[in-house]
């Protein structure tokens, strides 16, 4: 005890001006709007950096489940592939495509608050940006709300907030997929009228709809588990086990919609009218 006692005595001018330089940096954060939006860019930046080479860590000993879930991805693809008619050639022209597709790799995931978010390693140097859809092998995951330089923060299905167009496969009949916060395992469709003349039962799928700009149409999102109707009778509310292990993802990948930005303007000017 002591020896701090002398340590201290010895560097109090040291330390002192030490405690004054983290008083004045607190300060300058707390009343300048340019120092504070510039020290949370950097954090975030350091976080992301740090989130990101933790996480390449754990995935240099998952390398045989990796390479495992993409040689099945790869195997799906080469069956989808000899199953199409006319043509293919690896130097196809993609860029009359509607949706362009970018891999990226979860570097941070939360499941268990009211708000999730997963955080990816691609960012606005790669094109994404906000609105993006966000999948892996198995189904949808969530909307991307921000991005920064390098990564980029996604809107989890498991969110209060989230709010994303689905359907029964093979029907026309959609309605909201959303969360009530209980599971997460478990997301809710709504809104489904109970005239729908087309039958549903328990374990059909439930798959994106085509009234989105963000997803294409009949991405699995997971399998009906409980069918209940609310309380005017009128709508049907349904409990979907999700097709994604929300506690365990790994590699993604972004939907970019080429023409949204065509159909945003054409619905706002719809709407001006």
């Amino acid at each position: 005890m002591q020896r701090i006692i002398n340590f201290i005595l010895r560097n109090k001018n040291t330390l002192l001006y030490a405690l004054l330089l983290l008083i004045s940096f607190l300060l300058t954060i707390q009343n300048n709007d340019y120092h504070r939006a510039r020290y949370f860019n950097s954090a975030n930046w350091l976080s992301g950096t740090v989130y990101n080479s933790y996480t390449s860590v754990g995935q240099y000993f998952d390398l045989k489940a990796h390479r495992d879930e993409l040689l099945r991805e790869n195997a799906l693809l080469k069956e989808q592939l000899y199953n199409m008619t006319g043509t293919f050639s690896v130097e196809m022209d993609t860029s009359s495509l509607d949706f362009e597709v970018l891999s990226a790799r979860v570097i941070k995931n939360s499941y268990a608050n009211p708000d999730n978010y997963i955080t990816i390693n691609r960012g606005s140097s790669d094109s994404v940006l906000q609105d993006m859809g966000v999948i892996s092998s198995h189904g949808i995951l969530g909307i991307v709300e921000r991005s920064s330089s390098n990564f980029a923060s996604v809107q989890s299905v498991l969110n209060s907030k989230s709010n994303i167009n689905a359907k029964i496969q093979h029907t026309n009949y959609f309605g909201s997929l959303t969360w009530d916060q209980q599971d997460f395992r478990i997301v809710q469709l709504e809104d489904i009228p109970r005239l729908n003349p087309d039958p549903m039962k328990i374990g059909d799928t439930i798959v994106t709809g085509a009234m989105s700009s963000i997803f294409p149409e009949n991405i699995p999102i997971g399998t009906i588990v409980n069918i209940d109707l609310n309380q005017a009778g009128s709508l049907y509310e349904i409990d979907v086990h999700l097709f994604n292990d929300m506690t365990n993802l790994g590699q993604v990948y972004i939907i970019r919609n080429r023409k949204r930005p065509e159909i945003l303007g054409l619905e706002n000017q719809t709407n001006d009218d």
